[in-house]
């Protein structure tokens, strides 16, 4: 699901974290909300604002934003 257009930046709207295009609710939040077991018709119902794209727009930044993370691993001392 392409989220470019519904996911921004804004420096002006919660310190400049990625949100939902004309809301302030955080892509995390919404994450968040996924994570601890509410539905797609939980998050809709509560927040009558969002569409089920907006939650799958969520999901596809947060999938890219793991696919380009970089772990490496700590060197141990032994």
């Amino acid at each position: 699901m392409p989220y470019r257009d519904r996911i921004i930046v804004a420096p002006e709207v919660l310190s400049g974290k990625p949100i939902i295009k004309g809301t302030r609710l955080a892509v995390e939040f919404v994450i968040e909300l996924l994570a601890n077991g509410w539905s797609h018709d939980d998050i809709l119902r509560n927040y009558p604002g969002l569409t089920s794209e907006d939650i799958l727009a969520c999901l596809g930044y947060a999938s890219d934003v793991l696919h380009s993370e970089k772990v490496y691993p700590l060197e141990s001392n032994p």
